[in-house]
């Protein structure tokens, strides 16, 4: 039988809100040029993923549309109801008959090959009806969620969402997949997406500039 192909939404909000703590992050780099290059490194990994069917990418903002679409990736409207909406609107689009799985917009480090494995450890078959989802770095943030065919993604992002997911039913999944669990809210998380090393819309903002981090 063949894998599972997935479609992954990829909710991005208005480049000039989005990423918020990162602001400063970068000296002498326009924050909204930080804020897309982490996306489009993020849908460049995920396009590049053997799993993954379709990107779906839920933004209101013109130029993350232009730069995802041409990238190859799917545009949705944003219906301004938050980023589990954001997430919900996403898999209705994607249709009641796709395994759609919700990954965040800020993991610039983001290896294919890790997405695939993640997204192949999700039980389709053996617990059918089960979600999975994967925990950021820290462990209490949530950067996958995945639901099989025909069971709603019903997603929890936000402070606590690991445990919220879990709570909700959702199975952790334990893989060694340091790159898809670096999101970047911080510039020390930026500073560990580099070490991890970055995709290059990223990887050319940074340059020689030093991130800065707090004193």
């Amino acid at each position: 039988m063949p894998e599972p192909s997935w479609t992954v939404v990829v909710p991005v909000k208005r480049l000039g809100a989005a990423k918020s703590r990162l602001r400063g992050a970068l000296s002498g780099v326009p924050h909204e040029e930080l804020a897309l290059a982490l996306a489009a490194d993020t849908v460049r990994a995920v396009r590049a993923c053997p799993a993954v069917a379709e990107v779906l990418v839920v933004t209101d903002d013109p130029r993350v549309a232009a730069e995802v679409a041409a990238a190859g990736a799917r545009v949705a409207p944003d219906p301004a109801a938050g980023l589990n909406g954001a997430f919900r609107h996403g898999a209705a689009v994607a249709g009641p008959r796709a395994a759609v799985a919700g990954l965040t917009a800020d993991l610039p480090a983001l290896c294919p090959a890790e997405l695939a494995a993640a997204l192949r450890a999700v039980p389709t078959k053996q617990r059918a009806g089960v979600r999975g989802f994967v925990a950021d770095a820290p462990g209490s943030g949530t950067v996958l969620l995945a639901a099989p065919a025909g069971v709603p993604l019903d997603p929890r992002f936000g402070p606590g969402s690991a445990a919220a997911h879990a709570a909700s039913g959702a199975l952790p999944l334990d893989g060694d997949w340091p790159t898809l669990r670096r999101d970047v809210d911080t510039a020390a998380d930026l500073a560990a997406a580099a070490r991890l090393g970055l995709g290059p819309r990223t990887a050319a903002l940074l340059g020689a500039r030093a991130v800065a981090t707090p004193g």
